[in-house]
Parts: structure tokens; sequence; C-alpha cells
């Protein structure tokens, strides 16, 4: 049986207008096993350790940068006697994949199950990255006009530096000049030896889903249909990959949508619901008493009235 670790679904500043976290964090005894539904990056500034992705290690010192795609479970290690210290950003897909659009990164998830999900910045490279994390981290903290549409590009310079630097260290017929990660990639010629999480056809489909669960006809057949492949295998695919099956992975994508916009906007409950592709406003509400323990209008309020304290307080 496999066994699925801790299973992390929020992170500060989720249900904001960036839902992006960005903090420095100091770990002297690592950090236990644990996967997400939301994409993250670290970036190592100091000390030692190692870090493990599905079951594979690698070293953690000064100018590791590691992408962590969702669903991949991963542990942080601490040398003896130190203290590894480093930035770790969480935020949504939906920064990065802007559905529709020509300068999305789309292409580094459909690849990323099956390259390195690390690569180690060294000399000058190491204090350029490092000098974008902490000005994306002083924009994080403060309040300028600009700063969300700052930190999304931020975050894709970042990305897009740190795939160029793993594609760097593949063997040259397995490099892509391209705009992105070429369909038959190194890993699939045999050119790397890091395992992929998943195979290449439940990473497309989980990033089908995570890009089209707004549409209410979304279903495991009409995924079959977009995927050639049967309904229970990509069942099997799914549960094998994230550790549960599909409609309580669309419910967790739907209802994240839908806190977000019941703390930021001031659309009405029933339209919220449509928004996120549920077919009727009692289904949502349902499904949201069901995984919140409580209504919709409850969570608002609950978030509103922390919002009004936190600004009291300053």
């Amino acid at each position: 049986m496999t066994y699925f670790p801790r299973y992390l679904k929020t992170y500060p500043n989720m249900d904001s207008a960036l839902p992006f976290y960005l903090s420095m964090n100091r770990l002297q005894n690592g950090f236990p096993a644990h996967r997400h539904d939301f994409l993250e990056f670290s970036f190592v500034i100091e000390g030692s350790g190692s870090e493990s992705i599905n079951g594979v290690n690698h070293p953690m010192r000064p100018g590791t940068f590691t992408f962590v795609l969702p669903y991949q479970v991963h542990e942080l290690y601490t040398d003896p006697g130190s203290t590894l210290v480093l930035y770790n950003g969480n935020f949504s897909m939906e920064l990065i994949t802007e559905p529709g659009s020509r300068y999305a990164l789309s292409a580094l998830l459909a690849d990323s199950g099956s390259l390195p999900p690390f690569t180690y910045f060294e000399g000058d490279a190491a204090l350029t990255v490092r000098a974008a994390v902490e000005e994306m981290h002083r924009e994080f903290l403060g309040d300028s006009r600009w700063r969300h549409v700052l930190i999304a590009s931020k975050l894709k310079e970042l990305l897009i530096a740190f795939d160029r630097a793993r594609h760097s260290k593949l063997p040259a017929a397995g490099r892509d000049s391209g705009a992105g990660p070429s369909a038959g990639g190194a890993a699939r010629s045999g050119q790397t030896d890091f395992p992929p999480a998943a195979s290449e056809s439940v990473w497309r489909i989980i990033h089908y889903i995570h890009t089209h669960y707004q549409e209410e006809e979304l279903s495991l057949a009409s995924l079959s249909k977009q995927f050639s492949i049967s309904a229970s295998r990509i069942s099997e695919l799914l549960k094998e990959a994230t550790g549960q099956s599909f409609v309580p992975l669309l419910h967790d994508l739907r209802l994240r949508h839908a806190c977000g916009l019941l703390a930021s906007t001031d659309m009405t409950i029933a339209e919220i619901a449509h928004e996120v592709g549920c077919s009727s406003f009692k289904t949502f509400s349902r499904i949201f008493r069901e995984s919140k323990g409580q209504l919709p209008s409850a969570y608002r309020k609950a978030k509103r009235d922390a919002q009004r304290a936190s600004l009291s307080d300053k």
C-alpha cells in the first residue's frame, strides 16, 4: 500500500488577491515528510542537509534551488550541528499557468515530473538568484503599488533561471533551446537518472484538471475522452499520484478558488458557486460545509472580521 504522509491544503495568503507566500526559515531539525496540492520553491542560503522528494535524495547546500510539484512527497533533513537556512515560496498554479496565454510556464509543469526537481547555482549565478529572491521577499513584505505584478514577474524569472540551469546540466542531446521543455524530454530518452514522480500521462491529466476545474462538465468521462485513457485507469493514476480520487481532488480545487473569492470579492455566493464550476448553489453549499465545517456565508464573515481586526491593530 502506498503511504501518503501529512497533506497540507492551505498556506498563508492562499485566499488573498495574490495566492503567494514567501518566508525565510531556519531548520535545525529538518522538516517532516508532507505533500500539498500547491507549488513550492526553496532556495538555500546557509547550512547543509538533504531533501528527499518521492524517495530520491539530493544534498541541500547554499545555492540549491528546488521546485516541488503538487502531490510530491518531500522531507528535509538538517546535517548534525548545522542550521539549514532557506527561503520557501508557496503559490497557486494559476500564477504561472495562465490558461490561453502564450507567456505561461505550463510546459514547466508538464515536463518537471521527469526532470530533476533541483539544481545548484554557484558563483555569480547564485548571487544573482539570491538577490532576486531577496528582492521578491522585500516586495512581499511591503505594500508598494504593483507589488503583486512584480512578485508574479519575479517568480517567473526565478523559475526560468531554475529550468535553464537544470537543462544546462543535462547531456547535450537532452537539452532544449526552445520556449519550454520539449515533448521528447531528457528523462524519456533515459538521459537522467531521476525517476518521475508519476507517469507523463498523469501529469498531463493533473495539469488539465488544475486548469479546467471551473468547467461544470469536467468529469472522469470527459477526461477519458480528452486523453484517450479509460476512466478507471485515470482514476488509478490520480489515486497513485495524489492520494485522492478524482472527485475529492476536484472539490479541493474548486473550494480553494471559492475561499479566495469569498475573502476578497463582493460576489454573491451563487455567483461564486457558478464561477468555480459547481452546478448549483445547493450542491456548492453542501460541499463547502462538509469540507470547511461551516457555510460559505459564515466563512466570509469570519474572514472579513479577521481582516478588520488586523487593520485596526495597525
